[in-house]
């Protein structure tokens, strides 16, 4: 087990319980308060309580609608008449388009050419401006940059920012009150704002509750980092979880390094199964992003680890369910 610690008032994090707390009133008008479903057969198969907090039915089909949404509302007048930028592959530019529709003010959104064609066109439905970047991310950064400049528009970065982290640390204080046995959450990682804000919620309300990050073996670069004692980044990286290929920020690094109790790898084909098994059993649309908490809970790592013997009751933060179903309608229409 990797070492963690409660968060105190002489933290200097980018977020805290009071703003995440001041994040749920900001948002409260605008988000769903998203369900958490439980499955006897789940529970059987893992040999634990599983608690599944369905953020896959959030506004925008993810958990990022609560930190963009966040943000917009946070802008004062004169910040939000001149609109919103950021790069991202997918869930956060639909939820970023969406929340600055919401509040009537512009979105440009810069994603990479090879961005999943579902969340594309969410962003589209939300009336986002696209503007497109190569895949890499300095080409994602360079063009945000230059709509900074055209545009006079204020950043809003995907992860590494505290009004982010805050929004989505708004999950905790639901998913506590709605089941309240969890001992050990589960919350699939990339670049960190998911499990920054919840694991600063959650160890602020409970300490002893372990926070468990999931990671793909293709990205595991939280897991490298945390063995590393800093961040560290991969020279490539080759997961199907697109939404889990971002590299820890600085503002995100030292909460997942201070709060975040462990990192549980898990390869494709076990991401794979565990949307199967969301879809089979749970009856939910989920993308793979969102079924890897399940995939680690089912992991001979976690499974077979004494470490973990006592995590009875498991809370498993189900992300998003934006997944690109054309070619299943299309071997249907054949």
């Amino acid at each position: 087990m990797m070492e963690s610690h409660s968060p105190t008032s002489s933290d200097n994090y980018a977020a805290d319980i009071s703003s995440i707390r001041g994040a749920q009133v900001r948002i409260e008008p605008f988000v769903h308060k998203t369900p958490v479903l439980t499955s006897e057969t789940l529970n059987s198969i893992a040999g634990r309580k599983l608690y599944f907090k369905c953020e896959c039915f959030q506004k925008g089909g993810a958990f990022k609608f609560r930190g963009a949404c966040n943000a917009i509302y946070s802008l004062d007048d004169d910040q939000a008449a001149k609109g919103v930028v950021t790069h991202s592959s997918g869930n956060h530019a639909a939820a970023l388009a969406l929340a600055a529709k919401l509040r009537g003010i512009p979105a440009y959104i810069v994603i990479p050419k090879n961005a999943p064609k579902c969340k594309v066109e969410n962003v589209k439905r939300y009336g986002g401006q696209i503007i497109r970047s190569e895949p890499s991310m300095q080409s994602r950064e360079d063009t945000a940059n230059k709509v900074l400049q055209d545009t006079g528009a204020v950043l809003i970065h995907p992860y590494n920012d505290g009004r982010i982290i805050s929004g989505q640390g708004t999950i905790s204080l639901e998913f506590l009150e709605q089941a309240q046995d969890i001992d050990t959450l589960i919350v699939p990682i990339s670049g960190g704002g998911l499990i920054s804000g919840v694991a600063l919620a959650t160890k602020s309300i409970n300490p002893a509750i372990r926070i468990l990050a999931a990671e793909p073996m293709g990205a595991d670069d939280a897991f490298q980092s945390k063995i590393n004692g800093r961040i560290t980044k991969l020279s490539e990286v080759n997961t199907i979880a697109d939404g889990l290929r971002a590299f820890l920020g600085d503002l995100t690094w030292p909460i997942v390094r201070d709060l975040v109790d462990d990192v549980i790898v898990v390869d494709d084909k076990e991401i794979i199964q565990a949307m199967r098994l969301c879809y089979e059993i749970l009856k939910i649309a989920v993308e793979p992003s969102g079924a890897i908490g399940l995939a680690a809970v089912l992991s001979d790592g976690f499974q077979n680890n004494p470490a973990y013997s006592e995590c009875s009751h498991i809370g498993i933060v189900i992300s998003g369910g934006n997944v690109d179903l054309g070619v299943l309608w299309n071997s249907l229409e054949k």
